[in-house]
């Protein structure tokens, strides 16, 4: 009976995969055909496939390694292993070696243009090139019109304000409304202010608060919104003096919450408190200073005000308190420019129909996008969640997504990360979206999303909800025990850390403590409650000169694979590693590990507010992480929040399938395709229903 079984098996997955467990000699025989029984090593290698695919699913990437290894040593030359042991490599970090199974896979013809372009974006995502952003091209990869079908959506949108979930605010100056769109430009939410509505609205910005300011031109004033746009009061009023204005145009607000407002009919920015409080203008000519003739776009970075002025066609540089410093770009620049806004450590410059970056620095100017000789006047430009940039078109009546040409050519990638067949018919897939460069795709709805099983529409398909949107996190610290970091801990800055951000977390989500000595150790696990006493003497890890953080990390990151969704390691340390901190595993592949399997890496340093070294400099910006400082003004109270906040592009779906699974023995395939305007992405994975 045993035998009969491993034979049905055997038989069952010829017939459902292409290109596995089907040598050449078989395939030219015909022995499936004439009904013959397979050999004994293609049954041992589809019960040691069988378990590597529910390792994997498990997020048991080195059982899941292990076991295609046994499947291969049974069957050295099968695609269909080949290309899973690739899979398992991956999501452990050792992108080289899955490249290797990949390619042979490849090679001999398995995966066509799919697994090629999977292996050409990890290869280029091993490529440690770091993107000049301020010479990089965009162009347009779809695009929100203002009429639709012969409908008005909107009239000469002016402003652009994404949202963390993908959506996106347009401020419409000829229709006097603001709009929330989803990523496909679908109106999700319509705003047309207070009870007078708007009067000619050109900005919107969101404050630290949260709340959000739209300046109104014709109406002389700001009115202030809540996160959701509905209307609280107004800010300012027509005049000459602090605290009046004569058509507003743009906004920005400095890092005292102070809120800057060029105003062009006083030729001049004015100043409010965040309270709306008029405070001070400035602008007007003086030593050195010729004025401002028509004051525009506005930013500031670094305690720095620029403020863009369209007669003149430069941009100048004032302090926080008006004084006039230089001028950053000459007269003539531009011809007539619009917003300002900051991207990075730069200014994004909307100019008639061009998009210009500015260096902050040096002054210099770069070219990014160019609409082309269609009658174009655009106004503001402003990245998105998703890598995009929003470009407004008021001439036009269109709202732009730009992207970067390498990102138009080489479409989404998209991974099926998990199926969980439990409840077989019931199948239940968690599909990840990112761009070439690894950042996450957000905002996607059902719509987005196209399911296959063995090529066949899925049926009862269910969109269960985002990553995105979850609402709180699971957290592992990460104290570094290392000679460096002793004094960090004995001065307290650790159970500061600790005690913070277990407050932070609410009761939500579950917090890991992790001790990086000789042998990294977990030292707590469970509820964030338990942490909020904290005491640094109750760690039984010893100091070290010697502290492999490869190790450690892996360590953190193995209980968080199958963690809630918004999830992250947090080092807390002196900024620096001892000699032998990657040995086990290098820097590429830490990073790897924990990037390919969505666990951000954030660092909390002591001591001095000095630089992380290159090692954990590398490790954090490449995770999308950041770092802080123990002591730093704004305390530790929003690093939780920050976790929230960054990108995650995991979605799940359910539905139900229509396969034989010969009592689960069957490998079932399905197939995903991803699409969002002029850009799409495909995966194709398989897996086992219950045993019965």
């Amino acid at each position: 009976m045993k035998h009969r079984t491993a034979v049905l098996f055997a038989v069952f997955f010829l017939c459902s995969a292409a290109g596995g467990f089907l040598s050449a000699q078989t395939a030219s025989a015909g022995l499936y055909p004439t009904g013959e029984y397979r050999s004994a090593e293609e049954s041992f290698a589809a019960q040691e496939f069988r378990r590597g695919v529910q390792a994997f699913y498990r997020g048991s990437f080195n059982e899941a390694i292990l076991q295609f290894e046994k499947s291969l040593s049974y069957l050295p030359e099968d695609n269909l292993i080949l290309d899973w042991l690739g899979k398992a490599y991956y999501h452990s970090g050792l992108e080289g070696t899955a490249i290797q199974e990949w390619s042979k896979a490849s090679q001999s013809g398995y995966g066509g243009l799919l697994l090629l372009n999977k292996i050409e974006v990890v290869k280029e995502r091993r490529v440690a090139v770091s993107e000049d952003e301020k010479e990089i091209r965009y162009s347009e990869s779809g695009s929100f019109p203002g009429v639709f079908n012969g409908e008005m959506i909107f009239s000469a949108p002016v402003s652009v304000l994404p949202n963390s979930n993908g959506t996106v605010w347009v401020l419409a100056y000829g229709s006097n409304e603001l709009l929330r769109l989803d990523v496909n430009g679908v109106v999700i939410d319509r705003v047309t202010g207070p009870l007078n509505g708007f009067d000619s609205p050109v900005d919107i910005i969101r404050l630290a608060n949260s709340n959000m300011l739209v300046s109104e031109s014709a109406g002389d004033r700001l009115a202030l919104l809540n996160g959701n746009g509905r209307f609280i009061r107004y800010f300012g009023e027509k005049g000459r003096s602090a605290g009046q204005m004569v058509s507003p145009l743009y906004l920005a607000q400095d890092s005292r919450s102070n809120i800057f407002v060029t105003d062009y009919g006083n030729m001049r920015v004015d100043v409010f408190d965040s309270d709306g409080n008029g405070l001070f203008f400035f602008g007007q000519e003086s030593s050195g200073f010729e004025g401002l003739r028509g004051p525009t776009g506005i930013a500031v970075i670094n305690d720095i005000v620029y403020v863009a002025d369209n007669v003149k066609g430069c941009i100048y540089e004032f302090d926080l308190a008006g004084n006039f410093r230089r001028a950053l770009v000459e007269e003539n620049t531009f011809r007539r420019p619009e917003s300002m806004k900051v991207w990075q450590d730069y200014l994004v410059v909307c100019d008639s129909n061009k998009v210009f970056s500015v260096d902050v620095n040096t002054g210099a100017v770069y070219e990014n996008m160019n609409t082309g000789n269609a009658p174009s006047r655009l106004t503001s430009a402003v990245p998105d969640i998703n890598g995009n940039v929003l470009v407004t078109d008021i001439q036009a009546n269109e709202v732009y997504v730009m992207s970067k040409m390498q990102e138009l050519v080489g479409g989404l990638f998209v991974q099926i990360e998990k199926v969980s067949a439990e409840k077989f018919p019931e199948v239940t897939l968690e599909v990840k979206v990112e761009n070439r460069h690894r950042n996450p795709v957000v905002g996607l709805k059902e719509t987005n999303f196209y399911f296959t099983e063995d090529k066949r529409p899925v049926s009862k398909l269910k969109f269960n909800g985002s990553s995105y949107e979850n609402t709180y996190a699971d957290i592992t610290l990460l104290i570094d025990r290392s000679v460096h970091s002793r004094k960090f801990t004995e001065d307290g800055g650790v159970e500061t850390v600790v005690r913070s951000i277990a407050k932070s977390m609410q009761g939500k989500g579950t917090l890991r403590i992790v001790c990086a000595g000789k042998i990294p150790a977990v030292e707590y696990a469970g509820s964030p409650e338990g942490a909020l006493q904290f005491s640094a003497e109750g760690l039984r890890t010893p100091y070290s000169s010697s502290v492999p953080m490869d190790l450690a990390i892996r360590l953190c990151a193995n209980d968080l694979i199958n963690a809630a969704k918004k999830r992250a390691v947090i080092i807390i340390g002196a900024g620096k590693t001892t000699l032998n901190a990657f040995d086990k595993y290098n820097l590429s592949e830490t990073t790897a590990y924990l990037s390919n399997n969505s666990i951000p890496c954030l660092y909390v340093k002591g001591f001095d507010n000095s630089d992380l070294d290159e090692n954990l400099d590398y490790l954090i910006r490449t995770t999308f992480g950041s770092e802080y400082f123990v002591w730093q003004a704004e305390g530790l109270d929003g690093i939780v929040q920050d976790i929230l906040d960054i990108p995650s592009g995991t979605y799940s779906f359910t539905y139900t399938s229509a396969l034989s699974t010969n009592f689960g023995e069957k490998y079932l395939p399905v197939e995903v395709e991803t699409y969002l305007m002029n850009r799409s992405g495909r995966d194709e994975t398989g897996y086992f229903a219950p045993l019965k």
